[in-house]
């Protein structure tokens, strides 16, 4: 009943996806530029002169029922090599431009700024997107879903801002060989977007409701050119890596250990849409540093992807599932050995096929893990405009498996097979998703897929969605993230916004939200947990937000708890809990120099206890050369007396602090100096990163990074390294 009713109600809704996206009508005719251009902000070349001038763009926020208030002219061309993008941005009010720092891949929300959006298949699901802030830090991301951005992909492309006291123009040339296109296609789609942060304006060339982001692609126009886009011919890079460094683990009391390496990533372009990517004896982990995050919860913590190898086309495997229900997680890879070399193949056969293809081997580890292999294939076919079927298999194999002798902790092999269909409507309205996942094992068993879906609905006013989800007890994805197994889930969800007149000063929209979380057993009789949340959320016109909340929590602990994650004691399997809650959160407006972030959280907790949780990111730049973050976590737990509670918690109290002071110098936007601190007193670790970057060449970086760590109760020594390391990108 469950499959048949998410099954039904998918394909009903697909009706909607039929139709041709919303600007289609709405064209910028590039044509070859008719003379030289020179990246240097400055316009006056003939072929700007000659180019189409696209103007009269839409206001997105505060309001979508007008054009901008704030002029926004921009011109396209192109040669042989690049496409060329210009835009000029007229002030509406004097003072000086709102920018966090000159780092490349801002914060969208904080800085004035400029984004460019590609649909180079004109499918509405995939492309790329650049941008500059109005001093000059670039933005670069692959696109996928119709509207999300990776910013942490990065290639080989230049730009440059010039500003004087009625504008600011930002100029770029990117390489046809960093995007991916089909050869002989002459219409893709494309928008404009730029943020005026000193008006709070919003807008888009082609205009976009206000519900959703500028880089909507269902509300791209479209890009029509003269003739179809330049071959690249040979595409090829290579870019290769030299590390030196030393590190000492004064822990163990081991002796120093000096190391060199080298290693090299390859990418060759085996059409102008199908890309190959090579890495031999990569190196992932030297030069970035996870956010540490305080786990209160019962389940493993997702720590974001960031390694360049896994990143292009990365939806096809990573955005596979939900986010608890991944049968692919790239980070799987290389977290307990060495990789020593991989092979990925992925991009577009035609408009409405995707291809990816993964191999990853990695070797023996210290503790003599046998190498291991890791395979992965996804086929995507786009269906009706924007929805698309999806297949995947995943594969990790044990190598030399009659050599291991932990047969009972390492399995020969652990495989899985998934389908999903997703759903995107032609006007973004509607989206929802249905999968199917099994799992495959040496001593398989029943009950071991996974079943889920979800439908979303969002307009102006009114957000509706629904999401089902079944977990089998033996469902197991070694290289994928499943936090949690054996359930059912149904979590439906209602919100609307009000609008005050357009001559409101203060409140910009404002309005409930409700949702309701329900576990409960895999065959969906009996209820282990439930959350009831009603939220009341205020977004104001400069931009800032407000969000108050109560809830109301229950759970039966399936399995013995740790309420601290630190104390090694555990509240009993079988026991039941149950407490109230309530929050407020506030985000200050990013016009101003200090900007900060609090949230809190006060009421119930296991075994009628209490919790307290204050939240605070505080933030002052002195722009743009310097940003200054505090990040801070506090909880507060605190155990009276209650039947099932173990002597260990009776009236006791645990404080965990997580403080993360940052500073972010970007010199200019080539060379940037970080300094990260943290804190954490739950896991017993004070964490130094210090890094200077220089990025001497587009796409190329000399690295020089120390970190340190201490035990936080004795601040005695840990282990402690330095890393210096040269990357180059190298066109063939």
């Amino acid at each position: 009943m469950f499959k048949t009713l998410l099954t039904a109600t998918l394909l009903f809704l697909s009706i909607f996806s039929f139709a041709q996206k919303k600007n289609d009508k709405i064209e910028y005719h590039i044509h070859r530029a008719s003379s030289p251009i020179k990246i240097d902000g400055i316009v006056d070349e003939k072929a700007w002169t000659d180019a189409q001038l696209a103007t009269d763009f839409y206001q997105v926020l505060p309001m979508d029922t007008s054009y901008a208030k704030v002029r926004t002219d921009v011109k396209m061309s192109y040669d042989d090599k690049n496409l060329y993008v210009v835009f000029i941005n007229y002030d509406k009010l004097p003072g000086p431009y709102i920018v966090e720092s000159l780092k490349r891949d801002f914060a969208f929300g904080k800085n004035d700024n400029d984004l460019l959006f590609l649909d180079t298949f004109d499918d509405q699901t995939n492309g790329f997107s650049f941008g500059a802030s109005a001093m000059g830090a670039q933005w670069d991301g692959l696109m996928s879903n119709g509207a999300a951005i990776t910013t942490t992909w990065d290639n080989k492309w230049v730009s440059e801002v010039k500003y004087d006291d009625d504008k600011w123009v930002w100029e770029c040339a990117i390489p046809f060989k960093t995007l991916r296109y089909k050869k002989g296609i002459t219409r893709w789609g494309v928008n404009f977007s730029r943020l005026d942060l000193k008006t709070t304006e919003k807008s888009a060339w082609a205009p976009v409701p206000r519900q959703f982001p500028t880089a909507s692609l269902a509300y791209a126009a479209s890009l029509i050119w003269d003739e179809a886009p330049p071959q690249t011919g040979s595409n090829i890079s290579i870019i290769p890596f030299v590390l030196g460094g030393v590190n000492r683990n004064h822990e163990k009391k081991t002796p120093t250990d000096w190391r060199g390496d080298f290693g090299f990533d390859a990418k060759v372009g085996l059409t102008s849409s199908l890309n190959l990517d090579l890495t031999v004896n990569p190196d992932f982990s030297q030069v970035e540093v996870d956010q540490q995050q305080t786990n209160l919860d019962r389940f493993e913590l997702l720590f974001p992807e960031k390694r360049q190898f896994f990143l292009e086309n990365g939806d096809l495997f990573s955005n596979f599932g939900y986010q608890n229900i991944r049968p692919f997680f790239s980070r799987r890879i290389g977290l307990n050995a060495p990789i020593r070399f991989g092979a990925r193949v992925s991009g577009k056969l035609n408009k409405d096929w995707r291809i990816g293809f993964m191999d990853m081997q990695t070797g023996k580890n210290e503790n003599n893990l046998n190498a291991q292999n890791f395979g992965v294939i996804a086929l995507q076919r786009r269906v009706f405009a924007r929805s698309n079927i999806a297949i995947m298999l995943v594969n990790k194999q044990t190598l030399d498996y009659q050599s291991v002798t932990d047969t009972k902790n390492i399995a020969e092999f652990n495989r899985n097979v998934a389908i999903e269909y997703n759903l995107f409507s032609k006007n973004n309205a509607w989206n929802g998703k249905l999968m199917y996942l099994k799992a495959f094992t040496p001593s398989s068993k029943t009950d071991d897929g996974a079943l889920a879906g979800n439908l979303l609905y969002t307009n102006k006013k009114w957000t509706y969605s629904m999401q089902a989800e079944r977990v089998g007890n033996n469902y197991t994805a070694e290289v994928g993230y499943v936090p949690r197994i054996n359930y059912g889930k149904l979590n439906p969800q209602i919100g609307y916004l009000f609008f005050p007149s357009a001559t409101s000063k203060f409140v910009l929209s404002h309005g409930p939200l409700v949702s309701f979380t329900h576990f409960l057993t895999k065959d969906f009789s009996k209820e282990t947990e439930n959350e009831k949340l009603f939220a009341y959320r205020v977004n104001f016109r400069r931009t800032s937000t407000l969000m108050g909340w109560v809830a109301h929590n229950y759970v039966l602990l399936l399995n013995p708890f740790d309420p601290t994650n630190y104390a090694g004691v555990f509240l009993p399997k079988g026991s039941e809990h149950r407490w109230n809650s309530f929050g407020v959160d506030y985000t200050s407006k990013p016009q101003s120099r200090f900007t900060y972030l609090l949230s809190s959280r006060y009421g119930g907790y296991y075994a009628n206890g209490t919790r307290l949780r204050l939240n605070a990111d505080l933030s002052y730049r002195f722009q743009p050369y310097v940003a200054i973050t505090m990040s801070t976590n506090y909880n507060h737990l605190d155990f009276k007396t209650d039947p099932i509670l173990p002597k260990e918690f009776v009236n006791r109290q645990y404080n965990f602090w997580l403080v993360g002071p940052r500073i972010d110098v970007t010199f200019t936007n080539k060379l940037f100096f970080t300094n990260f601190v943290q804190f954490n007193n739950q896991n017993k670790n004070i964490n130094l990163n210090t890094r200077l970057q220089w990025r001497y060449s587009p796409a190329s970086d000399l690295f020089l990074v120390y970190t340190d760590n201490y035990i936080s109760d004795t601040f005695q020594v840990r282990n402690r390294s330095l890393v210096l390391k040269f990357t180059y990108w190298w066109n063939v």
